[in-house]
């Protein structure tokens, strides 16, 4: 690459501001999601979802952030507050929190993605972004950013969409695209019942990441236009996308281009995840255990930061025949204690696991208790909950049905709600 080039793509990162959409309640994860909106969801034993997307930020070289939330966002803005609070606004550094808090007029909160950033474009335009990064925050994945502005300003886009190959049944659950040749991008459906396929490829369709990169200029007018219509979503992947499209601005970023790999054999594929279901999330969770997971959080050339409490290391207790703790194939966090056996599990922070219980293939979240002599497995269990001495979950599915909530897949959801609706 040429000096002056490569110049210019280190300073690319400088001249964009990533916006966050951290406000959707992803209601697929059900009772998860009840107290705390997604990208506040717990993952990977002591991050929130939405530290992926922040990290990916910073690593890339953009430090100009905005996170904008709506439901629920109190868990997501205290967390916000203390782990991402370190950014220096002498370096023109920050990471802005910006709350739907009705700045039109007295009845419009966020009516959609598109207005959530219209509604702020006062603030956005006052630090004079020349690119606008917007990112879903709600993913698990590592990505370079700054590699996919420099593609975006080398093929002259108004509008860079990120994209992969998803199976066709599963592409519902996003906006689909076609691309040409040049990878210009020729048609863009949003969530089709009927995904269109890949040519070539029957089973795959390419699907929308929610990572765009937008000329800003472009993209002020886009917003405005799209404001005064009445009879838009507000939405970009419903609306500013396909209208994008249809001018024929838009070109599909394909994610291989510019996702992290560590080196070696633990990420060999680009590795993103939409854990948006209860089964989806339960599986990136626990493949996190493997003892060369397909992704990577040890990799110190990508960090994924967040906010971390100061706890004592995990304790493994009582050498003492049949209540000896321990974990085979798991990862247990910080606060632990365990005089139980756990086995292909992730716990997060102050968990505990008495003695004579069993957890198997489950995610414990922070501050969850297992009572003596119960048996877990397949299950999520949600923060704070205290499973009763003997309860045992994962081996009676029309018990666990009826106390709790269980997917189709055989995966067990606990809250706190359900456990006390049982002692009543």
């Amino acid at each position: 690459m040429e000096a002056a080039a490569l110049a210019r793509n280190l300073q690319l990162p400088k001249r964009a501001m990533a916006l966050v959409l951290a406000g959707g309640r992803g209601s697929r994860l059900k009772n998860l999601t009840d107290r705390r909106a997604k990208p506040a969801v717990y993952f990977g034993g002591k991050f929130r979802i939405v530290d992926f997307t922040l990290s990916n930020c910073l690593n890339s070289g953009i430090r100009r952030v905005a996170v904008l939330t709506q439901y629920k966002s109190h868990s997501l803005l205290r967390h916000l507050q203390r782990g991402w609070a370190f950014l220096k606004s002498e370096m023109n550094e920050f990471c802005d929190l910006l709350p739907a808090q009705q700045r039109l007029d007295e009845q419009s909160w966020y009516r959609g993605t598109a207005d959530a950033v219209y509604q702020n474009l006062d603030i956005i335009e006052s630090y004079a972004p020349e690119y606008i990064v917007v990112l879903a925050g709600d993913h698990i994945y590592k990505q370079n950013y700054a590699v996919m502005l420099a593609d975006h300003v080398d093929h002259g886009a108004k509008v860079t969409c990120a994209c992969i190959e998803v199976p066709r049944c599963e592409a519902t659950a996003f906006g689909v695209m076609a691309v040409d040749a040049a990878r210009r991008v020729t048609n863009f459906v949003e969530k089709p019942a009927d995904p269109p396929a890949m040519p070539g490829k029957p089973d795959i369709a390419l699907a929308s990441m929610g990572v765009y990169v937008f000329d800003a200029a472009w993209l002020y007018d886009a917003l405005a236009r799209d404001a005064a219509d009445s009879a838009s979503d507000h939405d970009f992947g419903r609306n500013i996308i396909p209208s994008a499209v249809g001018d024929g601005v838009v070109l599909a970023h394909p994610f291989g281009m510019s996702c992290i790999k560590s080196e070696g054999e633990w990420e060999a594929e680009a590795y993103w995840r939409d854990v948006g279901t209860i089964d989806a999330y339960w599986e990136a969770n626990i493949d996190l255990t493997a003892t060369r997971p397909a992704l990577n959080l040890y990799d110190k050339s990508w960090p994924i930061l967040t906010h971390q409490e100061q706890l004592p290391p995990a304790k493994f207790v009582h050498n003492q025949p049949g209540r000896m703790g321990c974990a085979i194939e798991s990862m247990v966090s910080g606060g632990c204690i365990i005089s139980g056996t756990i086995d292909r599990s992730l716990l997060f922070s102050n968990c505990r696991v008495h003695s004579y219980a069993r957890v198997d293939w489950s995610v414990l979240l922070p501050g969850v208790e297992i009572g003596r002599h119960a048996r877990i497995s397949h299950a999520v269990i949600d923060r704070g909950c205290k499973i009763p001495d003997g309860m045992v979950v994962g081996e009676d599915a029309t018990e666990d049905a009826r106390r709790f909530y269980r997917t189709e897949r055989g995966i067990t959801l606990i809250t706190v709600d359900m456990l006390a609706r049982l002692a009543v």
